[in-house]
């Protein structure tokens, strides 16, 4: 499958606003899926991701799952999937022991961005803006759209912690 086709299937379920129908079909391509321009898994991260949309977190979970025992290339680690769906089910302290396993392995700046927004999104700015910094140090001195969205992200986690503006904020000056 092409991310052309994803691409299509996305617009069709955004335009149906049917995201579990979305989910099936993206699960039924996961089950026959031999190769192509994404992963198996990639497309079991985006099944899980419209399973959440449906509000079916136990299938989402099982996807996000799926996704790491199958080990292919993913942009953001499944874990952290999980661990937003795990605060979604109200089971803070398992997602947090999920982050602190991520934070101690290899993890991207993709990665960094999705936790430091989940982070936010759940209450604990100070470790969202400690998982954004990482996040930006990790995507080197070069611009990026990851880097460029982590930058975004931290200087509203800094406007919300009342922090002032610091060396990283200036950089986002240079990429509006």
């Amino acid at each position: 499958m092409t991310n052309e086709q994803v691409d299509r299937l996305l617009e069709q379920a955004l335009l149906l606003d049917d995201h579990g129908a979305l989910a099936r079909r993206l699960d039924a391509l996961a089950q026959g899926y031999e190769s192509g321009e994404m992963s198996r898994a990639a497309i079991l991260m985006l099944a899980a991701e419209e399973w959440r949309q449906a509000g079916q977190p136990a299938a989402a979970l099982d996807r996000y799952q799926s996704a790491i025992e199958d080990g292919g290339e993913v942009p953001v680690d499944p874990r952290a999937g999980i661990a937003d769906t795990l605060f979604e089910l109200d089971r803070p302290d398992e997602a947090r022991a999920l982050i602190a396993a991520i934070r101690a392995g290899d993890w991207n700046p993709a990665t960094a961005l999705t936790i430091a927004e989940t982070l936010v999104a759940y209450g604990d700015a100070e470790a969202a803006h400690d998982w954004a910094t990482e996040g930006i140090r990790a995507c080197g001195p070069t611009g990026s759209g990851i880097r460029d969205s982590l930058l975004r992200t931290r200087y509203r986690i800094r406007v919300d912690l009342g922090l002032p503006e610091d060396d990283l904020d200036a950089l986002l000056d240079i990429t509006r």
